[in-house]
């Protein structure tokens, strides 16, 4: 696919460490992976990767790997400490360094602005729960593209919203572990409203494309009756998608988002994006709930397929589904799309097979779905390192590279040498 941008990606908190140099304030993950029964093996992201030491050696690697791009995420703790009110210039200095030393590898940076580590204090005052939190995220992002505008062309807003909603927000199992269930829906809106006022900031400030990073997933009923799943497909992928390129939410959500709701703010929220991100892992098979609660669909296990370390199932044509799905719905409306995350955890050591396999099958869908006629302009493998992987800590492993997390050694693996080939083989097409 001549054209196509082969890419690499990371997060602040899942590899830079240095938690406390600075001026850096706590995130909410600080204080989630710091409390007991949080993390798997009490483990934190205090020192992760040591990425924050360790940059120049990363960025060589991302220079032996060839690829085109780098999306890694600037920790909004570290730029604004207490989330709103004075700029950290040394914060600010570490991401000029590493924008600095990818341009002069020939590598473009496509930061992230909000990957899951919401300042603290901002938590303290109702974190996406609370309106002004939207405020605030454009006011730290107008401060970003001030500083690093002049060389980075690329910004995307938000990583998974979707996820940090439901896992951060309705059941717990992420920072800042709050379990409202449905009462998590204001954090969805919250963030598209910030989502939307970034967009405006950073257009403002100069920034040539702004995306937004979308998790979705194909919707498989196990059901005859597929109400269970469209309600599922409406909270996991149209609550995200259908404000952003059609300025409505779906109706059946209004009841719990009305509230919320202020004129113009669906306006502000369909404020014109250049790309949409798409990270995909895996289909979601849904049926008709049997427990009673809330909510009137339960998720089942896709058996069939073999799976990953995670237990996920490695279902590639999923990705082939979805990308042409998201046509199907959106058509004129849906911008290029770029996949920003794609890729397995797995237990083999160097030598992983099951990876340069995954990648390899999960390449073939996009490009399936590129000849079916979906604009797909790019593919950011998840991850280059091993890193802290949320609550499952340093327990699953997700990258190209192998990091010893004792003596911080960085190893390539079978699946870097794979992907160097498949970015070679592009730039001399």
């Amino acid at each position: 696919m001549a054209g196509f941008l082969y890419g690499a990606s990371t997060a602040s908190y899942q590899i830079e460490g240095a938690v406390h140099e600075d001026g850096r304030g706590p995130s909410i993950w600080d204080t989630f992976a710091h409390t007991p029964g949080r993390v798997r093996n009490g483990d934190t992201g205090d020192v992760a990767c040591d990425h924050y030491h360790r940059w120049a050696e990363d960025v060589a690697l991302l220079a032996g790997l060839g690829v085109g791009a780098y999306r890694f995420s600037i920790a909004w703790p570290r730029v604004v400490p207490a989330g709103s009110g004075a700029v950290n210039d040394k914060g600010l200095g570490f991401y000029d360094r590493l924008v600095d030393g990818l341009l002069e590898r020939g590598i473009e940076p496509v930061p992230t602005l909000f990957h899951w580590d919401l300042p603290q204090a901002l938590e303290d005052e109702g974190g996406w729960l609370d309106r002004e939190t939207a405020y605030r995220f454009a006011e730290y992002a107008g401060h970003v593209a001030g500083r690093l505008g002049d060389r980075v062309h690329r910004f995307i807003t938000l990583n998974e919203p979707v996820v940090h909603m439901a896992q951060g927000y309705a059941w717990g199992t992420h920072a800042p572990g709050r379990t409202l269930g449905l009462g998590a829906l204001p954090v969805a809106h919250h963030q598209l409203l910030g989502h939307g006022l970034a967009v405006q900031a950073l257009k403002a400030a100069g920034a040539r494309e702004v995306w937004l990073t979308n998790n979705c997933t194909p919707v498989w009923s196990a059901d005859e009756d597929r109400a269970a799943a469209a309600v599922y497909d409406g909270f996991h992928n149209r609550l995200f998608n259908d404000p952003v390129l059609l300025g409505s939410y779906p109706e059946f959500l209004l009841p719990g988002l009305e509230p919320h709701l202020r004129d113009g703010d669906l306006d502000i929220i369909r404020t014109p994006i250049d790309a949409l991100g798409v990270n995909y892992y895996n289909p979601t098979l849904v049926g008709t709930a049997s427990d009673g609660g809330d909510l009137p669909f339960e998720i089942r296990p896709v058996e069939g397929y073999p799976t990953t370390a995670f237990g996920w199932p490695v279902v590639p044509d999923g990705l082939t589904e979805l990308l042409t799905g998201l046509q199907e719905t959106y058509g004129d409306a849906l911008p290029p799309i770029y996949i920003t995350e794609n890729g397995c955890s797995a237990e083999e050591g160097v030598a992983d097979t099951f990876r340069v396999d995954y990648l390899q099958a999960h390449l073939g869908a996009v490009r399936a779905a590129a000849e079916a006629g979906v604009d797909v302009r790019g593919y950011f493998v998840w991850s280059l390192l091993d890193n802290f992987e949320w609550a499952e800590g340093y327990a699953q492993r997700f990258g190209l590279v192998h990091v010893d997390f004792d003596t911080q050694e960085r190893t390539p693996r079978d699946s870097y040498r794979w992907f160097r080939d498949q970015c070679a083989k592009t730039s001399s097409s």
